[in-house]
């Protein structure tokens, strides 16, 4: 799929809808989906990316919201699909700058963003629905379909207009033994195909995993061993937002007289949540605070923690680092109960290795069945195919390579390669009478939070970032006076990160100097700028050529 050119898309007709991703597409991460009609706005999904090592000190990626940042008063809903961080992550900074757009989503979805929503002191306009609702959000009639996926509650959502239609699956697979009972409802598939799907929108992230995605219930008996055959602490590391998986430990945990203590802030207030709405059922007794988990014997304890990803302030990573309150030892078991998000390898594995060096355990989804991914693989994806036997497809949700794969399987199943449209980030489409087309690509890039700066992070600020971390940092101070053209102090080199001893220097500042004075005696009009750009380039060159090195050059001249 190569990268779209820059095309201004046509003005939108009256009676089309224009379907625009802002993330998702190309990426595990951020998901957000616009769709147009007649002046009016719906938003399936507002999620976050979270950044990989090349972007080092950012906290998070979002959607850019610059296509409907002078729009937001044409919204007329965010639908949110389910619960996952990188499908609701993002609205908080969506509704900063418009908090009274209608989120519509499933009880438990509301409710993890109503908590998040808190944090930043934002009182959202919430709407619940369940499977089998329709909601009139004109001019987009929205029709909610239970889906099974690694969170409870999750929906994918059918929207009519007068354009056409669009089945867009969130999240999704097709577990047959789902542990809450909870199947994809592809009864409901079926009926929509019949009445007829015009545009596809399906998740792609396991799209080249042949065959099918194991069946949750087959966790459970390897958490059961693991538990009975361990004679120390447990300490299961999991998505704070996987009710499925945490239930299972909870019910291991209770079979083998163990105590719970959920380690996060984000596992606490979740599994709160689904506690209290009875997604999660907690045997009684069970769960302990954390500050008591010491007057228990090791062996009744067990400690539901974040951090699987290896996040650095993550409890897990602290862990392994040695510097949380949970001292990881020798006998413990540590086991990781999820995949590994594509970017987050490296960190896992050094997390890894620091457990182990700590004379842990550790069992993860390599060694052990300890996880099940949460979508479909090619086998369900075809199933779905052939039960809505749309008229054009899109994926969505995954990199280029799953969305490639999805595509190749809408193929197999006798869709017209024509109607399969392979997107990216910021691709216009447009639908109309039955017939989905690529009419343009917008701008639309990364937008980083660093701190509490939302969006003022370039790439090019990224590149400075990583070049001190690989390259180190050398600044150049040197006084010069104009009317003499004489060097009054310095060249002053300062080097850091840079394993090189201060004598090395001592020959680049030789030629830094004679470098300066001829450049002022043969023309007294260069600028201070001019005249750090020739030490810039002196020492640059030298820099590259002596120590193979490209460090950050920071020259300084001061005139008198």
């Amino acid at each position: 799929m190569a990268a779209q050119r820059l095309i201004t898309p046509p003005k939108l007709k009256k009676g089309t809808m224009r379907i625009v991703p802002l993330g998702g597409l190309g990426e595990v991460g951020r998901n957000m989906a616009v769709f147009e009609l007649d002046g009016k706005i719906l938003i399936v999904d507002c999620g976050v990316l979270f950044p990989e090592e090349e972007q080092p000190g950012v906290d998070l990626i979002l959607p850019d919201f610059s296509y409907i940042e002078d729009r937001l008063d044409d919204v007329v809903g965010l639908v949110l699909t389910h619960g996952h961080e990188d499908h609701i992550g993002a609205v908080p900074y969506l509704l900063r700058r418009k908090p009274d757009i209608p989120l519509i989503g499933s009880t438990l979805t509301l409710a993890l963003i109503e908590a998040k929503l808190a944090e930043h002191r934002i009182k959202p306009y919430t709407l619940a629905v369940k499977e089998g609702d329709v909601e009139e959000l004109a001019p987009f009639e929205c029709e909610f379909v239970a889906v099974n996926h690694s969170i409870p509650d999750a929906l994918a959502v059918h929207i009519r207009t007068e354009a056409g239609s669009v089945l867009h699956t969130g999240d999704f697979k097709m577990d047959q033994l789902p542990l809450d009972g909870r199947i994809t409802d592809l009864r409901h598939f079926a009926k929509l195909g019949e009445e007829g799907v015009d545009l596809f929108m399906t998740d792609s992230t396991n799209a080249d995993v042949p065959g099918f995605t194991t069946p949750e219930k087959e966790i459970g008996p390897t958490l059961d061993q693991l538990f009975g055959t361990s004679s120390r602490r447990i300490i299961v590391a999991s998505f704070s937002s996987h009710v499925h998986r945490v239930q299972q430990v909870l019910d291991a945990a209770h079979a083998h007289n163990r105590k719970v203590a959920f380690v996060g802030r984000s596992m606490v207030r979740n599994m709160g949540i689904a506690a209290k709405l009875g997604y999660l059922d907690v045997p009684e007794g069970i769960l302990v605070d954390m500050k008591k988990v010491d007057s228990y014997p090791d062996s009744e304890v067990v400690l539901m923690s974040t951090g699987s990803q290896g996040e650095p302030m993550a409890a897990l990573s602290r862990m392994a680092n040695g510097d949380h309150q949970i001292q990881v030892g020798e006998g413990d078991t540590v086991i990781l109960a999820s995949s590994l998000i594509p970017g987050n390898e490296n960190a896992v594995f050094r997390v890894i290795n620091g457990l182990l060096k700590l004379g842990a355990e550790v069992v993860h989804k390599g060694t052990a069945k300890v996880h099940v991914s949460g979508h479909a693989s090619a086998g369900e994806l075809l199933y779905c195919y052939n039960i809505v036997r749309p008229k054009n497809v899109m994926p969505v949700h995954g990199e280029t390579r799953h969305l490639i794969a999805n595509g190749r399987l809408a193929e197999s199943t006798g869709i017209d390669p024509e109607r399969i449209l392979q997107c990216e980030d910021g691709t216009v489409v447009d639908l109309r009478d039955g017939v989905a087309r690529i009419t343009g690509q917008i701008e639309c890039g990364y937008v980083y939070v660093d701190g509490s700066s939302i969006g003022e992070i370039t790439d090019a600020d990224l590149k400075d970032r990583r070049t001190l971390g690989e390259e180190g940092f050398i600044s150049v101070i040197t006084v010069v006076n104009r009317q003499t053209g004489q060097i009054v102090s310095g060249p002053d080199i300062h080097a850091r990160g840079v394993a090189e001893e201060e004598k090395v220097f001592k020959d680049i500042k030789e030629k830094i100097a004679r470098a300066l004075t001829e450049a002022i005696q043969d023309n007294k009009e260069h600028t201070t700028h001019q005249l750090q750009q020739i030490v810039r380039r002196t020492i640059g060159s030298w820099v590259n050529r002596k120590l193979r090195r490209k460090p950050m050059i920071v020259p300084v001249v001061v005139e008198t």
